[in-house]
Parts: structure tokens; sequence; C-alpha cells
């Protein structure tokens, strides 16, 4: 039987820290999320936004989103993600 632990070892989190213009990230979203048909899409990062967010939920990262670039077909997303939505990807092609 699995601990929650391990469980959680394989499944990729999101950057500590937020991400800036440049960087490449894979979205990261549960099949039951409106906008699942983005999941597993790498990225490049367009544009970071702040707000107030991370004041609610304690967690500094929430206060980001990112505008992304879909780097295989090189167009921009039509909706923004939030930052625990994308984690880094560590050797883009």
């Amino acid at each position: 039987m699995s601990t929650q632990s391990e469980v959680m070892k394989d499944i990729p989190q999101p950057s500590r820290d937020s991400y800036s213009a440049g960087d490449v990230v894979q979205i990261y979203v549960g099949s039951d999320d409106p906008y699942s048909r983005f999941h597993g899409v790498i990225c490049e990062v367009i544009e970071v936004f702040t707000d107030d967010l991370d004041s609610e939920t304690g967690r500094t990262t929430d206060a980001y989103s990112y505008t992304l670039r879909n780097v295989d077909t090189n167009q921009e997303l039509p909706i923004s993600f939030r930052h625990h939505d994308l984690v880094p990807v560590e050797n883009p092609q």
C-alpha cells in the first residue's frame, strides 16, 4: 500500500518561486478542471501578472498568473493559468 507522500512524489509540483517571461512550463491540471484540454501542453511564459490572492491563501505564489504561448504551435493560449497549474520543464526541447 502506498503512502500519501509516495503518491505525491510522482505528481509534478509547481516551482517554489514565481516564473518569469521566457521560462518553459508544462500545464498540469486535473481531468475535472474546466481547462483540462490544456493538460500536458508545454508553454513559454510570455507575461506575468500579480494580484492579492496570496493574502487570502497565505501562499505567496498564489499571487501569480501567467499568459502562455504553446511552444509547439507558437500560439498564445486564450486563457491565463495560475501558478499552481504549472510545473517547470527541466530540459525544454
